[in-house]
């Protein structure tokens, strides 16, 4: 993620706003340019979702959905009290996700049809959703393309009910929209070629083991000794496409993060500082390192990938003290292992020979 520019005035603008606070212009995010533009402004106009979820992408012809909303099957029921606002936010987090996905150059293509699992789609369903439907729990999930959240995630309550009922370090709609396209890229980069396919199983495991045993073996036995030295998280070690889930979420969260604090001009902390003679007087113990550069991590070739996990254990680290000095959990409270690092390195190669990253 990066910061933007008014079209009018050069007032810096955030990924969410609909209009620059300093000279008051209405403006619209333009997914195709990465850029914002004044609204109304030829040839471009609001979303058609901007008044029902708040929706801040343009399109190019009056009454379309974006390149974001377009992906919906199935939105909330308005009628619900409490729903347009919990909409609003899945759409925010959503949104932030296909942006990622656009930058780095990935297919984004909306579902032709129930049976095109090339494509992708999004249903945002609620627990006793449907007539006749009073007991259904909708669970947050993927399938042959389509993306299934409970709408309930929108609620911090909830959510942090079933974080603290599943054993989780971290739950947030952003997480739940990261891990399961994941699941859909595995379909989409992975699946169908057979160098890559391999290469995952060598890290990932056997993929081809039943997934609806090894989940309820999970939930009834829970994650193996000592999972910490091979998984990012204890659900990680459920199921390789679990696994794999898991750690292209983390992926997302890193280079995301990275992107921003490259942005801000953030430098990142001290590294890999030869002797004591090195260091500048009377700076204190974060002077024990030279200093890493700020510069954008590259995140195109596959031999950057040292380089972005070196800037992000310096980050999660700082990042996580200053949480604890306001009284909050951490930050980023996961361990990135040796194992974990190379599942890791291997999203970066992928992306880095199936995806881009334009200027």
């Amino acid at each position: 993620m990066k910061l933007f520019s008014c079209p009018t005035c050069g007032n810096r603008l955030y990924f969410e706003n609909q209009q620059c606070l300093s000279c008051g212009t209405m403006v619209a995010f333009s997914a195709p340019e990465d850029r914002f533009i004044p609204l109304p402004s030829g040839g471009y106009f609001a979303c058609a979702n901007g008044a029902e979820c708040a929706c801040n992408w343009a399109v190019t012809t009056d009454g379309l959905f974006c390149e974001a909303c377009v992906l919906n099957r199935t939105i909330p029921d308005l009628s619900v009290d409490g729903n347009r606002a919990r909409w609003i936010e899945v759409e925010a987090a959503k949104r932030r996700v296909i942006y990622w996905l656009m930058r780095r150059g990935l297919a984004v293509v909306p579902k032709a049809s129930s049976g095109d699992e090339a494509g992708l789609a999004f249903a945002f369903l609620a627990d006793g959703f449907g007539a006749g439907l009073a007991e259904e729990r909708i669970l947050t999930g993927y399938e042959s393309g389509l993306v299934t959240l409970n709408l309930a995630e929108a609620d911090a309550p909830y959510r942090e009910m079933m974080r603290i009922e599943m054993g989780e370090r971290y739950r947030t709609l952003l997480g739940h929209f990261r891990h399961e396209i994941g699941h859909y890229y595995w379909d989409r980069l992975i699946r169908d070629d057979p160098e890559w396919l391999d290469r995952a199983r060598a890290l990932f495991g056997d993929d081809t083991l039943d997934y609806a045993q090894a989940l309820q073996r999970h939930y009834d036995e829970g994650p193996p000794a000592r999972w910490e030295g091979s998984f990012i998280t204890p659900y990680a070690a459920s199921h390789p496409w679990e696994d794999w889930a898991e750690t292209w979420a983390h992926y997302m969260h890193i280079s995301d993060t990275l992107e921003m604090v490259a942005v801000l001009n953030m430098p990142l902390g001290r590294l890999n500082v030869e002797s004591a003679e090195e260091l500048p007087p009377n700076e204190g113990d974060f002077a024990d390192k030279p200093a890493i550069a700020p510069e954008m991590p590259d995140l195109v070739s596959p031999e950057a990938f040292d380089d972005l996990l070196a800037r992000w254990l310096v980050l999660a680290e700082a990042a996580n003290c200053i949480n604890r000095c306001m009284g909050m959990r951490d930050l980023y409270p996961f361990v990135i292992s040796d194992m974990v690092s190379e599942k890791l390195r291997f999203v970066h190669e992928l992306l880095a020979e199936k995806g881009g990253f334009p200027a």
